[in-house]
Order: structure tokens, then sequence, then C-alpha cells
């Protein structure tokens, strides 16, 4: 399996490294691995939904 580092991850799903840090201690990036200090993620690993839902995308228009 390829891996890549958490850097390359978070320039490809437009997300901080602290962000892709938190998926990998939460579980939520499958077949992410700890080394040291540093996390390899799957190269063909999928961005984790956001638990939110679409409420939060919906601006001032919700309470209307």
């Amino acid at each position: 399996m390829n891996y890549i580092i958490v850097k390359e991850v978070a320039e490809k799903w437009g997300v901080s490294v602290r962000r892709i840090q938190q998926f990998c201690e939460a579980g939520r990036i499958p077949g992410a691995v700890r080394l040291s200090r540093d996390w390899m993620i799957p190269k063909d690993a999928e961005k984790p939904r956001d638990k939110r839902g679409d409420w939060h995308r919906r601006g001032d228009t919700a309470n209307e």
C-alpha cells in the first residue's frame, strides 16, 4: 500500500494539517498509521464526511 504524509493530504483535501491529524487521532481515516510522531495515510484514502450535516451551510436563510 502506498502512503502519503499529512501535508500532502491536507493540500489534496483543502483542509489544515491539524485537521488531518485530528481525523487520524479519532480513527476517521481507515488505514492511517502513526510512525513515531508522524502519520502516514493511504494514498487512496477518502476524506471523512462532515459530521455536522448541511445545517452549517444554510446561513441566515434557515430562520426564515
